[in-house]
């Protein structure tokens, strides 16, 4: 039986006239020995290809899961298990649990991205006109079966035979596999309402209008701006002209940012941020947002795994991590179905208690609100300060409120904040640090390592600044990637129980949402109950798979309702 099964769009090996013609190519391989030459697979043949080698349970080595895999489940072929070379390359650049390979030691000599979707979000390059089958690829030879295979080699060549190495190589499968949830959600979509949507669009924002013009209520507000203001021509969507208004009506404001504007007092001040709010659902979810995402009356976003520096995913286009509760209604369960979602509860702190075998944080967590548990060993019961204490901790809010309070935390947890500091520390000089399976924070950049070069005292003022602000990302860096590592665990976990329960001939619903700690699903009615047990069980088996046994618990909140806007 294959254990792998390596796809790529031609191979240089194959004469010109036979590689053009195929839409891929296919290596198998029982272990490090190839099974066989490469296989031709001509246009149309790739997803019964692959639906008969996936009756033998081959990992899928691929150069990029988010370029493949939507073509065949578009075909009806579904994947058990991949290696992407694309995403497992961006870990094992950063990782210091990675050898120091020629191939690491290339990945890591090349300049890093510039700002912005990493390369394995890129789009992939245009089809040319003249490949119009559904699996055509453009020929370049870094798509190559040669190209692929070298890279698979080597990638697997610089995770080591120890504890760390272990480790990195889970994240790397936890990664890869997470590629094929995200397609997979991408594909089932969101039940989503247009209708529902418009009626809600009509209800804050008034009737349709011909693109480029204002909607009535925001309109309405506008006009009102004016007069509060005495400004008649203004261009309330005009930073510039919005400021220059406020000043003349004496109003000391600096930005229009809505924490500064809640501060002043003014009558302009409430219509105004009605006026932003309704401006942001206008331009954001508002009705060309349904024209463009909603189709088939579902929501399919493009979700971008590892899309964030942390391991966080991202999104492109669509929203589909910021759904603002204005519009939740709208996504509701098909008739005969239900959405259930779960959320875990205090994700971050939880994972600290573990990262630090902080024992009394750990205690805080059992079983309870682990605010309200942080509170009642060391704020005298008082949630609301425990909570600001602890994210003041791990998101390095030292300041005000926040840093009265921290001294607190710290004697009441000494291992859980003094792993956080050591991270800021290591943050502030230049330094990188590491998730707990392994994915680390990339190199400062060199126009920080020369702002750290001062030769003035204002000079120095600002290089501090910046190491600061370096030390409150790698702070908070250990604590969300582990996060993102049981994040995407307890998908994996949550597809493989899925999957299981549809071979024994019962259909638990599909996962089409994924919001860093919360999941969705769309599930039969009648199996509610055992999809949210699922769910539960998943999480367990996430720390367990990730942690082995910890004295932390891991609780999912859990909804089951026909609205998202009920679930919270």
């Amino acid at each position: 039986m294959p254990r792998y099964a390596v796809l790529a769009t031609h191979s240089t090996s194959q004469p010109e006239s036979e590689a053009g013609a195929a839409s891929a190519v296919l290596q198998l391989f029982n272990d490090d020995e190839p099974a066989g030459p490469p296989l031709l697979v001509f246009e149309g043949q790739l997803p019964a290809v692959v639906a008969d080698l996936e009756a033998h349970s081959p990992r899928w080595v691929m150069d990029s899961t988010a370029h493949w895999y939507p073509k065949l489940l578009a075909a009806g072929s579904v994947i058990e298990r991949v290696w992407d070379l694309s995403l497992c390359r961006m870990i094992l650049r950063n990782s210091a649990s990675a050898l120091a390979t020629p191939y690491v030691n290339a990945l890591r000599s090349t300049p890093p991205e510039p700002a912005g979707a990493p390369a394995h979000a890129l789009p992939p390059p245009r089809v040319s006109e003249h490949q119009g089958q559904l699996f055509a690829e453009p020929k370049d030879a870094a798509g190559s079966l040669e190209s692929v295979l070298a890279e698979f080699a080597d990638q697997r060549a610089a995770v080591p035979d120890t504890l760390p190495g272990r480790r990195l190589r889970l994240l790397l499968a936890a990664e890869s596999a997470g590629a094929l949830i995200a397609a997979e959600m991408g594909a089932n979509g969101v039940p989503w309402d247009a209708d529902v949507h418009h009626a809600q669009l009509e209800s804050e924002l008034g009737p349709r209008t011909p693109e480029g013009t204002r909607p009535p209520k925001m309109e309405e507000l506008a006009a009102e701006l004016r007069t509060l203001l005495n400004s008649p021509a203004l261009n309330p969507d005009s930073q510039q002209e919005l400021l220059r208004a406020l000043h003349r009506a004496g109003i000391e404001a600096t930005s229009t940012r809505q924490w500064e504007l809640e501060e002043l007092k003014h009558p302009v001040i409430t219509p105004l941020l009605r006026y932003k709010k309704l401006s942001r659902l206008a331009s954001t979810n508002g009705y060309a947002w349904v024209d463009a995402w909603i189709t088939g009356g579902r929501f399919r976003p493009e979700y971008v795994v590892g899309g964030v520096v942390t391991g966080r995913w991202a999104s492109r286009g669509g929203g589909a991590l910021q759904i603002p509760h204005t519009i939740r209604d709208a996504a509701r369960a098909e008739d005969g179905h239900v959405l259930v979602v779960a959320d875990a509860a205090q994700l971050e702190p939880r994972i600290l208690a573990v990262l630090a075998r902080d024992a009394k944080l750990a205690d805080a967590a059992r079983g309870r609100d682990l605010y309200q548990g942080i509170a009642d060993l060391g704020f005298g019961g008082d949630r609301a300060h425990a909570k600001i204490a602890m994210l003041g901790a791990m998101y390095g809010a030292t300041t005000g409120e926040s840093g009265r309070l921290l001294p607190q935390l710290a004697r009441t947890f000494p291992d859980a904040v003094a792993l956080v500091e050591a991270a800021a520390r290591t943050g502030e000089a230049g330094g990188s640090v590491s998730s707990f399976l392994g994915r680390g924070s990339p190199e400062p950049s060199a126009d920080w390592k020369r702002s750290q070069r001062a030769d003035s005292a204002e000079a120095q003022r600002a290089a501090d600044a910046a190491a600061r602000s370096r030390g409150r990302f790698t702070r908070n860096f250990v604590v969300q990637s582990t996060a993102a590592e049981w994040a995407l665990c307890w998908l994996g976990e949550l597809r493989r129980a899925l999957n299981a329960a549809k071979a024994e001939g019962t259909d638990l619903g599909q996962m089409v949402m994924f919001l860093h700690d919360e999941v969705m699903l769309h599930v039969p009615e009648q199996h509610a109950q055992r999809a949210a047990e699922l769910i539960e069980a998943s999480a367990r088996a996430a720390a367990e798979l990730l942690f082995g046994s910890v004295p932390v618990d891991f609780p999912v909140g859990i909804a089951i309702v026909k609205s998202y806007a009920d679930a919270k």
